[in-house]
């Protein structure tokens, strides 16, 4: 019973180290939100959608794509625009309701979930293998 605690514990420790990228959680930085116009919208009948918007930062205007669809011209949304923006062309920006990003409860959760795998895989090899063989009554 100790070598499959002893890997739980080892999977678990190794998990944790490898850090958030394992459970598929990411730190990236969105940007920061910024209120846009549709100044072209796209119908939501095409795959890859792509609306055009035009926002405000820093007291200069800029165009963006948005990869969206089923917005009405002239529509105000919420969109997030990186840090750095170039001086000229489309800048490509996200809806900032669906941003990727990070919860503080996934972590966590995750690696409670894993604990739990780990023990469950570690008590079906302990039962599995104290199960006594039983010659059958036809041999």
């Amino acid at each position: 019973m100790a070598i499959p605690a002893a890997a739980g514990v080892l999977v678990v420790l190794l998990a944790w180290l490898a850090g958030p990228g394992l459970l598929g959680i990411t730190n990236d930085n969105a940007g920061a939100p910024v209120q846009a116009e549709v100044t072209k919208p796209a119908a939501c009948d095409k795959p890859d959608a792509v609306e055009t918007v035009k926002f405000t930062v820093a007291g200069k205007t800029h165009e963006g794509t948005l990869n969206g669809c089923g917005h009405g011209q002239g529509e105000r949304v919420e969109v997030s625009v990186p840090e750095e923006l170039p001086d000229q062309g489309a800048v490509t920006v996200h809806a900032a309701d669906t941003s990727t990003g990070s919860s503080d409860a996934r972590r966590p959760l995750g690696l409670a979930l894993l604990v739990f795998a780990c023990f469950s895989g570690g008590m079906f090899a302990y039962l599995w293998l104290s199960i006594p063989l039983r010659r059958s009554a036809m041999s």
